[in-house]
């Protein structure tokens, strides 16, 4: 079994939590899957969930290469010159990034609005960009977008492989088998 899932913002990516934050838990009620990857909490978007060892371990052990695909909100407006510099790559403190593709973006139009809202500052103007990855380290775009001089104030997985958000608002599931 495959599932999708629109993972909400401030939501932790496993099925119980200690502390009584919102967890997988209080959105998927199929018994027996566990997600296949993460996102952090204060992320959002896609996140697959399997009941297939197997199948969990090659969609996200970063070895299979599964591309992962972000809309992605920047603090600034992002120029041609950075979008260049996270297509090369870029180098971290944990060593230098894989290329990625990266584009401009505009907010897209079936965007929902974020609870809590992203911060607004009428003097810093904010920009939108897609990348895709191919590795999976900790916390990384927000890195890479951080080591080019625009701080990520948003960020939505909106694709894996060949499974996309297609339509689904936050919280909501679908099975993709």
């Amino acid at each position: 079994m495959l599932i999708a899932l629109n993972k909400p913002y401030g939501v932790l990516c496993q099925f119980t939590s200690d502390d009584g934050r919102p967890t997988l838990a209080d959105y998927v009620r199929q018994k027996g899957v566990y997600a296949a990857g993460r996102l952090d909490h204060d992320s959002e978007g896609l996140l697959l969930l399997t009941d297939d060892g197997r199948l969990q371990h090659r969609l996200a052990d970063p070895r299979h290469k599964q591309p992962k695909t972000y809309l992605v909100q920047v603090d600034g407006a992002i120029d041609d010159k950075a979008i260049a510099a996270l297509r090369r790559g870029v180098v971290l403190n944990d060593g230098p990034t894989l290329p990625a593709p990266a584009e401009h973006a505009d907010e897209p139009e079936w965007l929902w609005p974020r609870d809590p809202p992203v911060r607004f500052r009428k003097a810093i103007p904010t920009s939108w960009l897609t990348i895709t990855l191919r590795e999976g380290r900790n916390r990384q775009v927000r890195r890479m977008t951080a080591a080019v001089g625009f701080p990520t104030l948003r960020l939505i997985r909106v694709r894996i492989g060949g499974h996309g958000l297609d339509g689904l608002l936050p919280g909501e599931w679908r099975r993709l088998d």
